[in-house]
């Protein structure tokens, strides 16, 4: 049984996440150059997977990266999206 006198905390949000970066200039060819939160920023990124047709058909968790991507992959034609995380934030100040 649960106690509705005692509700859960709510959770905090990380304020690392929500705090604007700025994209280098090899990112800002994907998705602008206004400073955005790290969750929006990976929002820009899909919208611009998914507009491009660059997610993996067979693997989705693989991204084939056209030219701007590879920029911001370090050259690699395909990552997945857990090291892709990894990756963008080097272009970020």
């Amino acid at each position: 049984m649960s106690d509705s006198t005692n509700p859960k905390p709510a959770r905090k949000l990380n304020p690392a996440l929500s705090k604007p970066v700025q994209p280098d200039e090899i990112l800002a060819k994907v998705i602008g150059s206004t400073p955005l939160s790290r969750g929006e920023m990976t929002k820009k990124l899909w919208e611009y997977i998914k507009k491009n047709g660059l997610q993996d058909q067979a693997k989705k968790t693989n991204i084939n990266a056209d030219e701007a991507l590879k920029a911001v992959f370090g050259g690699k034609s395909q990552v997945t999206m857990f090291e892709m995380t990894k990756l963008v934030s080097a272009h970020v100040k």
